[in-house]
C-alpha cells in the first residue's frame, strides 16, 4: 500500500489538532488574571461608599491607570442613563457615587420618608447661601448681610456638615467659614463655579446694598 493511502473502513486521521472552543477565550478579570472586569470592580465599590470616591483613589486601590478607570466610569455612566435605569452614577464633589435617577425621585422619597420631611430652615437656608457666596466668612459678616445675629444656625450648618471651618480672619482673628465637600454632593455640583449666578436674583440698588453690609 502507497503511501497516504488506507484501507477500507479506517478512519480518517485528523491531519491536525481540532481547535479548542474554550482555548484563547478571555476569562473575566482586571487584565489577564482571573476575577471581575474593570467596571464590575467599580459598580462593587461605589456601592458601599458613602461618599463620592476620586478616580484616583478607585485607580490605586485597583491598580489600573487612571485614565482607564475614569473611561470605565463615564462608560457606565453613559450605560446606565440609555438604559434608563433607576440609579445613575455622577461626578460630584471630586468624587464618583451612585445617586437615584431625579424621575424616581416621587417613589424614593415615599418610601424613605414614611411621611416626613427634614428641612433647612429658612435662616439655615439663607446662611448657607451667605456662606457659599461669600466664603471664606465670618460670623458676624454673615451677620451683617443677613441683618440678623446667626450664631445659632451657623452653628446647625457646621453640625450637619453643610458648612466647616476655614481658618482665621488675619485682621480681626474671627473664624471663617466654608461650604464643605457635603455641600457639593448634596447639590450635585462638582465644584463651587456651578453654583447659578446670582445677579438674576438681585436687587436693583445692590451697590448700595453692598456699602451696607462692609
Amino acid at each position: 500500500m502507497r503511501a497516504g493511502e488506507r484501507e477500507a473502513g479506517e478512519p480518517e486521521a485528523q491531519e491536525a489538532a481540532e481547535p479548542d472552543d474554550s482555548a484563547g477565550e478571555a476569562g473575566p478579570g482586571l487584565g489577564s488574571e482571573a476575577g471581575p472586569t474593570l467596571e464590575a470592580a467599580l459598580e462593587a465599590i461605589l456601592l458601599v461608599v458613602d461618599e463620592p470616591v476620586a478616580e484616583v483613589t478607585l485607580a490605586q486601590v485597583l491598580e489600573r491607570p487612571t485614565h482607564e478607570v475614569s473611561a470605565a466610569l463615564r462608560g457606565l455612566a453613559a450605560e446606565y442613563t440609555a438604559a434608563g435605569r433607576g440609579f445613575d452614577l455622577r461626578e460630584v464633589a471630586g468624587g464618583w457615587r451612585f445617586y437615584t435617577r431625579a424621575d424616581c425621585a416621587p417613589m424614593v422619597e415615599r418610601f424613605v420618608r414614611d411621611g416626613q420631611q427634614t428641612r433647612l430652615t429658612q435662616a439655615a437656608l439663607e446662611t448657607l447661601a451667605v456662606v457659599a457666596y461669600r466664603q471664606p466668612v465670618s460670623r458676624a459678616r454673615v451677620a451683617a448681610v443677613r441683618g440678623v445675629n446667626s450664631d445659632g444656625v451657623m452653628r446647625t450648618l457646621v453640625a450637619r456638615g453643610l458648612v466647616e471651618e476655614a481658618g482665621t480672619d488675619p485682621e480681626s482673628q474671627a473664624v471663617l467659614y466654608r461650604t464643605s465637600s457635603y455641600f457639593l454632593e448634596r447639590l450635585g455640583l462638582r465644584d463651587l463655579s456651578e453654583l447659578p449666578e446670582l445677579a438674576p436674583f438681585l436687587p436693583d440698588d445692590v451697590e448700595n446694598l453692598e456699602e451696607t453690609t462692609k
